[in-house]
């Protein structure tokens, strides 16, 4: 517990940790499994209560969080299921064996 004029840290590292893991899952394909879930906690809590998974409940905005950064950074990275997608493509210019362009 902080005392008196320290500062929490607490807020700032909830408020940073969905974009952190973000960054460090990055895939589009199971961050949308990951956001997926989220929804599904988000949007039947009340029928989720008491049941199997009454445990992840209390943290399913930020299960919905990170999904949702793991999908965007995910686009940025170009991750689909650990496969590169390519939507964007390359400014750089690809040389064969030769050493031509």
């Amino acid at each position: 517990m902080p005392t008196y004029l320290e500062a929490n840290p607490v807020p700032v590292s909830i408020a940073s940790f969905p974009f952190l893991f973000g960054m460090m899952f990055g895939d589009m394909g199971h961050g949308s499994i990951y956001f997926f879930c989220g929804i599904i906690c988000v949007l039947f809590n009340n029928q989720l209560k008491g049941g199997a998974i009454d445990f992840v409940l209390p943290y399913r905005y930020l299960m919905l969080l990170m999904g949702f950064f793991a999908v965007y950074c995910g686009f940025i990275y170009n991750e689909w299921f650990a496969i590169p997608a390519q939507i964007f493509p390359s400014c750089y210019m690809e040389r064969d064996d030769t050493g031509s362009q």
